[in-house]
């Protein structure tokens, strides 16, 4: 995932911080067409970013991070600034400058995956992490940058073996809201990589993550990645534990299967099948108990061809046996559930699970009386009104 386009800073002043409060999730950036850049004034900044005075090295950064903030052809044209920009971040007695050159670097490195692999080559990653530490100035600032650079393939094995990944844990623990979403979203792009699931598990993140769900909008992307992480860590033992043992973990995986968006929800049921799957006797019981069936029943109707898959494995391994009934009680979808409804607790729950099954057994009328319906029209008899045709289908 590369930096949302909130995450693109803009170019006013030098203290500003590098991400605006927009809502998590917002759609990503495309860049806004500008006049076609003046080799002289590329030229000219360039220059003057290789210059010995500072001050004008700061300037010089800051243009360049107004023009890249929405320009792709700048973001080229200004390629040849990174080694400059980066030896800017080593600057020890000025912050001013660092900040410059970083701001410079995140918006140079948005969408372009040449830039974001030429920063890393060019040894950024070391200052990087050194602002990531807590109480630095620049540390929301390293955390954006570190989620657009972290989504290049090329990129994660570096930056997870710089030793970010317990840093970035502790800033999903003790940060600001859009630090942590920076954070999440950064160890999410890192979770791709082979062995840095196992890295990730041991700063033991779930609480963070659970504590992050609870606080966002199940529908966000904050939400979608946070789920897709969780998802990914109960494919271990210790991440399941991690869950089950954290108060309202399971509970927030279910909000999100209800309320999240199509990817989210996958993500859930995703998650609560793992577990199940792993050990229906020891997570059969925690799933059932936070309500899970309703939002599944929904599922198996509105979610996605994957997400309905799974929701219906999942229903079958929550009964009392995941084993198919006889041939008198078939093992189909309303009988797994009318099962499950007698053993929920709460008039509630049961009732809310019992009308979304009859909601369920209505529309699977309807999407059958609509197949049948399809498929008189293909075999009606180019004489036969087709009016008539739909006419008996339907009164059958």
């Amino acid at each position: 995932m590369d930096l949302p386009n909130h995450h693109v800073v803009a170019a006013t002043a030098p203290t500003e911080a590098a991400v605006a409060t927009t809502t998590a999730g917002a759609s990503p950036d495309t860049d806004v067409p500008l006049r076609s850049p003046s080799p002289s004034k590329v030229s000219e900044i360039l220059h003057l970013i290789q210059s010995d005075d500072v001050q004008q090295k700061v300037e010089a950064a800051r243009e360049i991070r107004r023009l890249a903030k929405t320009s792709q052809r700048y973001r080229r044209h200004f390629s040849d600034a990174v080694n400059p920009l980066v030896q800017m971040l080593l600057y020890a007695n000025s912050v001013e400058a660092n900040e410059a050159a970083l701001l410079a670097l995140l918006n140079l490195a948005v969408k372009d995956e040449t830039n974001k692999i030429s920063i890393i080559d060019a040894g950024a990653l070391g200052a990087i992490v050194g602002f990531l530490q807590s109480e630095h100035p620049l540390q929301e600032h390293a955390t954006a940058a570190l989620l657009t650079l972290s989504a290049s393939s090329v990129n994660k094995p570096i930056i997870s073996a710089a030793g970010t990944i317990p840093l970035l844990v502790e800033i999903l623990r003790d940060g600001c809201m859009q630090m942590k979403v920076d954070a999440v979203m950064a160890l999410y792009n890192l979770s791709t990589h082979p062995g840095n699931l196992n890295l990730i598990l041991q700063t033991e993140p779930v609480p963070c993550i659970v504590d992050l769900i609870k606080s966002s909008k199940k529908s966000s992307k904050t939400a979608e990645k946070c789920t897709a992480l969780v998802e990914s860590l109960v494919g271990f033992e210790e991440g399941r534990i991690a869950l089950t043992s954290e108060e309202g973990g399971v509970l927030a995986v279910v909000e999100v299967l209800e309320s999240g968006s199509l990817q989210s929800r996958e993500h859930a049921v995703g998650t609560l099948l793992t577990m199940c799957q792993s050990d229906r006797s020891k997570y059969r019981e925690p799933i059932l108990r936070e309500g899970v069936i309703p939002g599944l029943l929904e599922l198996t109707i509105q979610g996605s061809l994957k997400s309905q898959s799974k929701a219906q494995l999942l229903l079958r391994l929550l009964r009392d046996s995941p084993y198919p009934r006889s041939e008198l009680q078939p093992d189909t979808l309303e009988n797994i559930v009318s099962s499950l409804i007698s053993q929920i607790d709460g008039e509630d729950q049961a009732g809310k699970a019992k009308q979304m099954l009859a909601e369920m057994v209505q529309v699977s009328m309807e999407q059958s009386l609509r197949h049948l319906q399809q498929r008189a029209l293909v075999y009606t008899p180019a004489d036969l009104p087709v009016a008539s045709c739909a006419s008996e289908v339907s009164s059958k």
